[in-house]
């Protein structure tokens, strides 16, 4: 597929612009053995002619003491070891965070220092510990000290780590020696090395919290040994990050400076005071003592907007989109023509065009929702993180929608990697959707469609229903939300099965049954699993069960019972080579199966892939009514994403060796009743021919 805006994991473009701007940064900053001042000097008669933004500009002071990044094998090189964005910008990008893990992954480095105490208590030999530092109960380091760190640097040990690391990390260098050394590991296979520590993290950011500019601080990299300050070259490297930040500023806009700066830091509060105003600059009198510059401060959503063809990011070129359809981005004409005359033709730009013109005309009916924020979630400027930072739905199964919000798969959370199913289990179903702000939903419902998606089912007349949730991955973290189904299917019994090789692999062939009785919904387990939650609404005299399966595998390997329904969201089949097998298995099946799709585009691409694994093909894509009200930003264009915006079903190609039946001859109506008297006219115009 060509467009992946609704498929991809927002973190990876998030990503991806932020190592972008640091690559960029880093290079230009030690080019052809520049210093630091020399670098700076060169931007400053450029920036005193900028024009000036109104807003507050903050410089954060952001110590990390708890989260390193471990490389793997298959990880390439980079300016500041190892952190190259190349491999999130390729012409494969992953589409997961977990498709990153045999080449680069967060690790708790607390964990890791308490496996080097053990080690040390046991008698073996001393190796260069991580320190271990308890993080606040928020999980936002305080901004408003830089600690000095225990170990420095003698003079002129410092200035060659710095070359040594091609940009120069600040930072006490720990030496780690590995403890296997020689056999040639297998790709993806994890690195022995010591994890890679930012020790500390340099952003730029303004008053509303979008991010202008990031540096690094490394301590200890890649089991690299060596020493270094810490604090001596800190405040020459904040300058020329401001510099940079203003010349090129990574978040959205033209280059610019601000009319003032304020400091997350006392100490580096002070050492710029003679620097920030040569570039006519105004700095705060007082260093800002607080997280933000003003109550509910959250970093904004950034947009990672890209050309379509080459992937530079908008701070590196302007971009523009196509003149015809509007939907795509290019960063010129050569770029535009290359995709327009691209081979074979069905993947040009030209072929696309007209289409893609067509799909942007479907923006204004995405946007019509009955909600009184939806002007601000359907804007093309959407800042996701501030809109849930402000109505307080930072808890529950808010956490997914958001990238700041500690949550499962976040090094150190007490559910690790993937969230267990008893965590998943746990607390009230309709507590976990509920934020600490105003209502979101409107008081009065808007009136329920008219047509039903799945006819042929006939579901008001059955008496159980078997469903298949097909690669369900996010679905499975909501796996409370579907015991609304209960509710509104009082008198079907239920059996959901969610089947996908991207469920925790500890899950396999996990079975329990969700029990609602009276005032308490509680979970019996059939292999270990249990929870017990509550509910709102008691009905006496009656209980309901909905039993849940789940099979941790690609679903054309599943073993079992015929269901009476197969669904997918936000399918994307043609991203995914499982579907070529899977799609197969369901025609050879005939069961009903219905799948959502975030565009229009992607319902395109699922009919193509349909057709491609079983000549048969999809419905015209219907606008689901209980689309996301979020749109969903894209990165190289411009059309409109939303999760769950199309509904469609399979149709499946006849059986092999049959024939299609003519269609049935319209039944001719029964002729009408004569009224007693009336004269035969027809038959007697028979007779006289």
């Amino acid at each position: 597929m060509e467009f992946v805006s609704g498929y991809r994991d927002e973190f990876l473009d998030f990503t991806a612009l932020l190592f972008s701007w640091f690559h960029k940064f880093v290079a230009e900053r030690g080019a052809e053995g520049t210093t630091l001042e020399r670098c700076w000097r060169q931007l400053e008669a450029q920036i005193r002619s900028l024009p000036q933004d109104c807003a507050l500009w903050v410089l954060h002071v952001l110590p990390n003491r708890s989260v390193g990044i471990s490389l793997g094998q298959g990880a390439e090189p980079g300016p500041a070891p190892g952190l190259e964005a190349a491999w999130l910008l390729g012409d494969e990008p992953p589409l997961h965070l977990r498709d990153l893990s045999p080449y680069v992954s967060f690790v708790s480095l607390e964990e890791a220092g308490e496996e080097e105490e053990e080690e040390e208590e046991n008698g073996e030999e001393e190796g260069a510990g991580t320190e271990k530092v308890e993080t606040e109960e928020d999980g936002e380091p305080a901004p408003t000290s830089r600690e000095t760190p225990q170990e420095a640097n003698p003079p002129g040990e410092a200035e060659e780590a710095q070359q040594e690391a091609g940009g120069g990390e600040v930072g006490c260098q720990e030496d780690r020696a590995e403890d296997e050394p020689g056999p040639e590991r297998r790709k993806g296979q994890r690195n022995e090395a010591a994890p890679l520590h930012p020790s500390c993290i340099l952003l730029v950011t303004d008053a509303h919290g979008t991010i202008l500019g990031i540096d690094l601080l490394m301590d200890g990299g890649q089991g690299r040994a060596g020493r270094g300050s810490g604090t001596q070259n800190l405040a020459p490297r904040a300058y020329a990050l401001l510099c940079h930040s203003m010349a090129c500023p990574m978040g959205s806009g033209d280059p610019r400076k601000p009319r003032k700066l304020t400091v997350g830091d006392a100490q580096l509060h002070r050492e710029l005071e003679n620097l920030v105003p040569r570039l006519r600059v105004k700095q705060t009198k007082t260093p800002m003592r607080t997280w933000g510059p003003r109550p509910g401060f959250t970093f904004a959503s950034l947009r990672a907007r890209t050309c379509h063809v080459c992937h530079r990011h908008s701070f590196e070129v302007k971009l523009t989109p196509c003149p015809q359809c509007g939907a795509v981005l290019y960063c010129g004409e050569a770029c535009l023509q290359a995709d327009w005359k691209r081979c074979p033709d069905d993947v040009s730009h030209r072929f696309w065009c007209p289409r893609l013109a067509a799909f942007m005309e479907r923006a204004g009916e995405l946007a019509t929702l009955p909600f009184t924020y939806t002007a601000e979630v359907t804007s093309e400027t959407f800042n996701k993180e501030a809109f849930l930072a402000s109505r307080g739905l930072t808890r529950g199964y808010w956490t997914q929608f958001s990238m700041l919000i500690p949550g499962p798969g976040t090094p150190g959370h007490p559910r690790g990697s993937t969230p267990s199913l008893s965590a998943l289990l746990s607390g009230d179903p309709y507590q976990l959707l509920q934020g600490d702000g105003p209502a979101l939903m409107p008081p009065v419902p808007p009136d329920p469609p008219r047509g039903l998606f799945v006819p042929e089912l006939n579901i008001q007349n059955k008496k159980s229903l078997k469903i298949h949730v097909v690669e369900a991955g996010k679905e499975f973290d909501l796996i409370m939300v579907f015991w609304e189904l209960l509710v509104l299917l009082p008198d079907v019994a239920l059996e959901l099965q969610f089947v996908g090789d991207s469920l925790p692999p500890e899950s396999d062939q996990q079975n329990f049954t969700l029990q609602r009785d009276d005032l308490e919904v509680a979970v019996r387990p059939g292999s270990g699993v249990s929870a017990r939650l509550s509910s709102g609404t008691k009905e006496k005299g009656r209980r309901r069960d909905l039993q849940i399966k789940v099979s941790a595998r690609p679903y054309h390997l599943l073993q079992g019972p015929k269901p009476d329904l197969v669904i997918g969201f936000n399918s994307g089949f043609g991203l995914k080579d499982t579907w070529l097998s899977s799609l197969p298995r369901l025609q050879s099946l005939r069961v009903p199966a219905f799948f959502t799709e975030s565009s229009e585009y992607g319902c395109v691409m699922d009919d193509q892939t349909m057709a491609v694994a079983t000549g048969g093909g999809a419905s015209p894509p219907q606008l689901n009514p209980f689309r996301s009200p979020f749109r969903l930003r894209a990165a190289d264009n411009c059309m409109p994403w939303y999760c769950n915006a199309f509904i469609f079903h399979l149709v499946y190609k006849p059986p092999q060796g049959s024939w299609a039946r003519p269609a049935p001859r319209p039944v001719p109506p029964a002729p009408a009743r004569r009224r007693q008297g009336e004269k035969k006219s027809g038959l007697g115009a028979r007779r006289r021919r």
